[in-house]
């Protein structure tokens, strides 16, 4: 018997199982069709705004400051108005200040009587430095 030859059988079995195999009517189902949408176009202006964030540095700084110190009493400029060079700013509690006027005006008329004194006595000492009443120092000094 010859090992590769098939019975007629067999063939005949092989034959029905495959043809039960593939079935009848099955066949396979065509996917949905998809949902879609219709948008008409149309011509139109739009705006186009976009805020972000963001940092500023400015090109020119004007630092001010005081000259002097003091309590300020009054703002003299609108806030983010121009300003000239010079302009006053500030008004600064003057009591501290007229004190220490009061003061260099008191000095000032001491150094004046001094100022008269000594030249009262540098005359006199002219005369007595001829005849020897004083030394050639004590004239000098009071030249000085």
């Amino acid at each position: 018997m010859n090992p590769f030859r098939l019975s007629p059988f067999f063939i005949l079995a092989l034959g029905a199982l495959t043809l039960a195999a593939c079935g009848g009517d099955n066949k396979p189902e065509a996917p949905p069709l998809p949902q879609v949408s219709v948008i008409v176009a149309k011509y139109e202006s739009a705006s186009l705004e976009v805020e972000l964030p963001g940092r500023t540095t400015p090109s020119m700084v004007a630092e001010v400051r005081p000259q002097v110190t003091g309590i300020i009493q009054k703002r003299l400029f609108e806030e983010g108005s121009t300003t000239r060079a010079g302009e006053m700013l500030y008004q600064i509690d003057a009591s501290m200040y007229s004190a220490t006027v009061k003061s260099a005006e008191a000095a000032l008329a001491k150094a004046q009587a001094n100022h008269t004194n000594a030249k009262n006595t540098n005359l006199r000492f002219a005369e007595l430095v001829g005849i020897q009443a004083v030394s050639q120092q004590q004239y000098d000094d009071s030249q000085a």
